[in-house]
């Protein structure tokens, strides 16, 4: 089994600093997207760190050992950067979002804390294998907020897990068979905000991954880029 992957990273057209940091390690059969928590203090070292401790974590056969090893890295993030926060004497938050992909013997694990989102396309379906931490998704799973209403809801950008953000971190985790001609999408919020699921389906399935990077920024870019924005695509061949 081998890959085929592209990435984008911009910071659009609103912020002067691009707070995303990117991981690609293909040859591992790792991938990460991690976003600087936007209007905190050093988003940027934040999910440089992240990455940067992600990029450690070994090659593995079981995909399984891939996420436990993911996720004891980021909560060692997670305690560096509660202490790199409070070594200034201030009251602020460093922190990041995360999501990533490993996939290894026949499989791919799922690891997640925040809005950055992972999808799976397979077979003409589109699914997303993350779940929003954020305020709006809480409100749509009690049944309180309509889908067509989170995006133009006044706490969209609200997140309520990330890197770095309390003293216990929680991962969430996904998982599931891998198979020729599976396509992985990474994403910042700067793309998932501006873009719908149905538009991200369209340009992956009609293109190739390296046009459909392409694409997709263009587009974000076109709709005014109001945040950085960070694409992953990989390819299972």
């Amino acid at each position: 089994m081998g890959f085929e992957c592209v990435s984008r990273t911009h910071p659009g057209l609103k912020r002067k600093v691009n707070e995303d940091s990117i991981l690609v390690r293909t040859e591992r059969g790792l991938w990460v997207v991690a976003d600087g928590m936007g209007g905190h203090e050093a988003g940027d070292v934040a999910s440089a760190k992240v990455v940067e401790a992600l990029s450690m974590i070994p090659p593995h056969s079981r995909v399984d050992d891939f996420v436990t090893d993911a996720v004891g890295a980021l909560k060692n993030v997670n305690h560096e950067l509660i202490q790199l926060a409070r070594s200034d004497h201030v009251a602020k938050t460093i922190g990041s979002t995360v999501v990533g992909i490993a996939i290894s013997g026949g499989e791919f694990g799922c690891f997640w804390a925040g809005d950055s989102r992972a999808y799976r396309v397979r077979e003409g379906e589109i699914a997303q294998l993350s779940r929003d931490h954020s305020l709006v998704q809480d409100l749509m799973d009690a049944g309180m907020l309509a889908p067509a209403e989170a995006e133009t809801h006044p706490n969209a950008n609200v997140i309520t897990r990330a890197v770095g953000a309390s003293e216990e971190l929680r991962v969430d985790t996904s998982g599931g068979d891998t198979k020729p001609g599976d396509l992985f999408l990474l994403a910042s919020d700067g793309l998932t905000r501006v873009v719908d699921d149905d538009l991200i389906y369209e340009e992956l399935i009609g293109n190739e991954p390296e046009r459909a990077a392409d694409r997709l920024l263009e587009t974000v870019l076109a709709r005014g880029a109001p945040d950085n924005v960070s694409i992953i695509i990989i390819r299972v061949t």
